[in-house]
């Protein structure tokens, strides 16, 4: 365990970050007290720490200090004298990444950012007619983040702009409706979902509560232009053939389809997928579909809880080519368990014999709540090495390929300190990806563990109301989540 001790709980944030982005496999404990005499004896602590770090901030000034064994092996006292509370905030960043990276002999490829959105600073200067020059200029003197990722968010940010463009985006909304079944909980998920065999008894309860609640929201917005439609979870293919023609039923009827640009649908999980749930798709006018395999070794696939084989992948993905599914995009996650440089190159080529319409490259995150973290001592000896290349590796492959990288973002606890990429053939990108990420549009988000995102484009204002996570408290509470939406609307709008 690391322990940080602040004067200011105002930096709380960034600099757990920065740490946990230096130290990714250690617990870090932030305690808002600084020790009289700055420095840590066994005595002082509750819990033991193989490490403190002492962060003295005043208006002026920052005194670093790094405690072992209550020796002080590392100290800096730099100034940061400003009266702009974010340069403040920047050069304190900075002088933390410095001392950091001078202590440990590393470099962290983004940098001092430690936020999801990266892609923004580009995206923003562009839309303020900078210039790359600037814009490079500015990402790697105000943020530190290397030459690379800076031509990746700019290569981003300029395919985001263009595509965002094509579609008023600011006068529409986008609808997110969740399916939170799987055939099978993933060894690294901690998304809402409910596995089929033991939850399967409440899916007819809980649509019914869905449907209630997408009736709300056909409602919510007769003036605005209804953009994209994206149906995720979970795994909306665990819904049987019947259920799904219900519910794309139901949206189809509810909403005016007039000026939606597409209509996904995360079909995911090979074992999912049928001819009649793919025929159901199709005859809805889905546009858009996910079959993805995240990896094409049999080896990871069971060890991972994915309870199907790589030859469902590829006898999934022809039937949906051969029923006319045109835009299918598939996952792959990097550093998954047990895996090597050999085993991600072997998941791209056998990928490229299929040939998606788009790729999305994840770096794996270990969530909390994910049953890799909790039972993470009995994964230890797996942990998958080389992360950063295999991100390279799949980033040439893309270019091969001919896939363009269109939307970008970042978790906590990513493997290395990196990023997850949607690539995507010309012409096949992902809007509603574009659109959440750079929270350029309101989401209405419906199901549960919903979040609507209100975006106000005129205040520079993103309000957000939630929807419970339990199924259960869903169908029992489904009024009371269409009553905070509405009066989140009547008092905005």
């Amino acid at each position: 365990m690391i322990k940080i001790y602040l004067s200011n709980e105002e930096y709380h944030y960034d600099i757990h970050a920065l740490v946990k982005a230096f130290y990714p496999e250690d617990q870090v404990k932030v305690i808002v007290q600084i020790p009289d005499d700055n420095t840590v004896s066994e005595s002082d602590s509750d819990e033991e720490s193989d490490m403190d770090m002492i962060f003295d901030i005043s208006a002026t000034t920052i005194k670093f200090n790094i405690i072992k064994n209550s020796e002080c092996i590392y100290s800096e006292n730099n100034n940061v004298d400003t009266k702009d509370k974010k340069l403040f905030k920047n050069n304190l960043k900075r002088l933390i990444y410095h001392c950091l990276s001078n202590f440990t002999g590393k470099e962290l490829p983004w940098g001092t950012l430690t936020g999801v959105r990266p892609t923004k600073i580009a995206y923003e200067m562009l839309e303020q007619n900078k210039s790359v020059d600037e814009i490079k200029d500015f990402m790697k003197e105000q943020y530190l983040c290397s030459k690379d990722k800076i031509d990746l968010s700019l290569k981003v940010a300029e395919r985001e702009i263009t595509l965002l463009h094509e579609i008023d985006y600011k006068n529409g909304y986008s609808i997110y409706i969740g399916i939170p079944f799987c055939p099978s909980t993933c060894l690294y998920c901690s998304f809402t979902s409910y596995p089929l065999e033991q939850f399967g008894s409440y899916i007819d309860e809980y649509l019914q509560a869905l449907f209630k609640e997408i009736t709300f929201a056909g409602t919510c917005y007769q003036d605005k232009k209804l953009s994209t439609i994206y149906v995720g979870g979970g795994t909306p293919t665990t819904l049987s053939a019947k259920q799904l023609d219900q519910l794309l039923t139901h949206i189809r009827k509810t909403f005016d389809f007039t000026y939606v640009s597409e209509f996904t649908v995360e079909a995911g999980r090979p074992d999912s997928i049928t001819m009649d749930k793919l025929k159901v798709l199709k005859n809805h006018g889905i546009t858009r579909i996910s079959i993805n395999p995240q990896t094409m070794n049999q080896n990871t696939l069971d060890l991972i809880g994915r309870k199907h084989t790589v030859k469902q992948i590829i006898e999934t993905y022809n039937m949906a080519r051969e029923l006319g599914h045109d835009n299918i995009n598939m996952d792959v996650i990097l550093g998954l368990t047990g895996e090597n440089v050999d085993d991600v190159t072997y998941t791209l080529n056998e990928i490229g014999k299929l040939s998606p319409d788009s790729l999305t490259v994840h770096t794996l995150a270990i969530k909390r709540a994910a049953r890799l973290n909790i039972q993470k001592d009995k994964y230890l000896n797996m942990a998958a090495t080389d992360v950063s290349v295999m991100l390279k590796i799949a980033s040439e492959y893309a270019k091969s390929a001919d896939y363009l990288p269109y939307y970008l973002y970042r978790q906590k606890n990513m493997t290395d300190n990196l990023e997850n990429v949607g690539y995507a053939k010309f012409g096949k990108e992902g809007l509603y990806n574009i659109l959440i990420m750079e929270e350029r549009q309101t989401i209405l988000a419906l199901g549960a563990g919903g979040l609507c995102k209100f975006v106000f484009h005129d205040e520079n204002r993103i309000e957000r109301v939630e929807n419970v996570k339990s199924l259960k408290d869903y169908i029992e509470r489904i009024d009371e989540m269409i009553e905070r939406k509405r009066i989140f609307i009547n008092n905005n709008y």
